[in-house]
């Protein structure tokens, strides 16, 4: 949004039409104030690009004019102007939210230079806004990013639960973002401003449990020497995440139950209904139908959670994304370890889109980070990703029995794999084994990451 209209606050009228005419001739369309109120009236009724606003003055001062703005009009641009000049009053200025502070009397260049960098300031944070909501757009909320369709899927189920009141149970393999969709499902609704408070249940032993999440009295037990609030009354008008819900004692679920049907708990060692309004999501890495089978997890607890079910993926069956994350995560730890931005080598990013990656989005985050605080070069290659091995070869009638049924390209497809995998992600070795070029090699690597076939689900195969 470039800067189009201004308003000049001041009670000097020299001042006003020295400010109006150098503001016009910039191609501005100015507006102005010879007060204070005058200026609070028109900021009430129109937004303003950009003000310059003189801080003494009767009534109501310019300090009063810029919180007034800062309330209404956060994106606006407001220059604080005076002739009495002090290290206070800048500072004051400036904490309240001035862009800049300007000390009379002042030339056409000195306005000019000021709304210059204003503009330039305007733009980059419009670029930036815009930048960010292409990413939302395109690859997901915030961290969760991807752009395979079964990401997609996962975003949609995300827009259209976010502002009902509905719980939401959230499963998938460790490492696949379970948190980062409740966050997301949190700051996508209208509870954005409310808290959002998070259990790990699998990290607290039953009593401690009770006590974090429902608060106990003074009293309740051996060292509660004082009245404590619980995660749900910390929660309320917000969205309370009960991380690996699975885990909760059989006793417990019982009392969580009762809350999420009732809306209202007590504390350990008190009689008092307390009444919340908290809106519940759930993760857990287990099945819960076997858990509910082996009489681990409460059958009720289970339908009650799961009113809207999101499973995400594991990473081996997105591989599509994996060139997408890799990006994000080398950008994001080149800046955190100030190291000049790192790029993949070819070799590196067939490796990573051929790896099974059993710890997930977690695992290739982990192994990024690593690379880019131990590697001193500009690029990171395959040796350098440092992949651990998991699982041995399948042995050769498995092979032969999973081969029937498949086409040649399926089984060109899997020998190519197999083989970069053999040789650490070695293109040049890898096409000498297979009597190929290594330009044939690459072509057939890059038709299978534009049909996302670089993984096979079914027996795991790598590069």
């Amino acid at each position: 949004m470039a800067i189009q209209n201004a308003l000049v606050v001041d009670d000097e009228p020299l001042m006003r039409k020295f400010l109006v005419e150098t503001l016009t001739r910039m191609g501005f369309a100015v507006q102005h104030a010879a007060d204070g109120g005058e200026a609070l009236r028109k900021i009430k009724a129109e937004t303003f690009d950009l003000i310059f606003s003189d801080i003494k003055m009767p009534n109501v001062s310019g300090m009063d004019v810029l919180r007034k703005v800062r309330a209404e009009s956060p994106e606006s641009v407001v220059v604080m102007m005076t002739a009495y000049a002090t290290v206070e009053s800048a500072v004051e200025a400036m904490k309240v939210g001035a862009f800049d502070y300007i000390i009379k009397p002042f030339s056409p260049d000195q306005i000019e230079m000021v709304t210059r960098r204003a503009t330039e300031r305007q733009s980059l944070i419009e670029e930036n806004r815009y930048l960010r909501s292409e990413i939302l757009r395109e690859y997901g909320f915030g961290e969760i990013i991807g752009n395979t369709a079964v990401m997609y899927g996962v975003f949609e189920v995300i827009k259209k639960v976010a502002n009902s009141r509905a719980t939401v149970l959230v499963q998938g393999e460790s490492g696949t973002g379970k948190e980062l969709a409740a966050r997301a499902i949190h700051y996508n609704s209208t509870r954005a401003n409310a808290p959002f408070i998070k259990v790990n249940c699998a990290a607290l032993p039953e009593n401690l449990l009770e006590s974090e999440l429902f608060g106990h009295e003074k009293g309740a037990f051996t060292g509660a020497v004082t009245r404590r609030s619980g995660r749900f009354e910390l929660a309320h008008r917000g969205t309370l995440l009960l991380d690996e819900i699975s885990e909760i004692p059989l006793g417990l679920q019982a009392k969580l139950l009762r809350v999420l049907q009732e809306r209202e708990f007590e504390r350990v060692g008190g009689s008092r209904p307390i009444k919340v309004d908290v809106r519940i999501v759930a993760t857990t890495n287990r099945n819960l139908d076997e858990e509910i089978e082996a009489k681990r997890f409460r059958e009720d607890l289970f339908f009650r959670l799961n009113v809207i079910p999101i499973t995400l993926p594991p990473l081996r069956d997105r591989n599509g994304d994996i060139p997408l994350l890799a990006e994000h995560f080398v950008d994001r730890y080149c800046r955190e370890n100030s190291r000049a931005l790192k790029r993949f080598s070819p070799d590196a990013l067939d490796l990573m889109s051929g790896y099974t990656w059993p710890g997930n989005v977690r695992e290739l985050q982990n192994v990024i980070e690593r690379a880019v605080v131990l590697d001193a070069d500009e690029e990171i290659r395959a040796e350098d990703l440092a992949l651990r091995h998991v699982g041995a070869d399948e042995d050769d009638t498995d092979e032969i029995v999973d081969a029937v049924g498949n086409t040649v390209a399926e089984m060109e497809r899997r020998l190519i794999l197999k083989t970069l995998k053999a040789l650490g992600g070695n293109r040049g070795r890898t096409a000498d084994m297979l009597q190929i070029s290594v330009r044939t090699l690459r072509n057939k690597l890059n038709q299978y990451r534009v049909r996302g076939l670089f993984a096979d689900s079914r027996n795991a195969v790598t590069a």
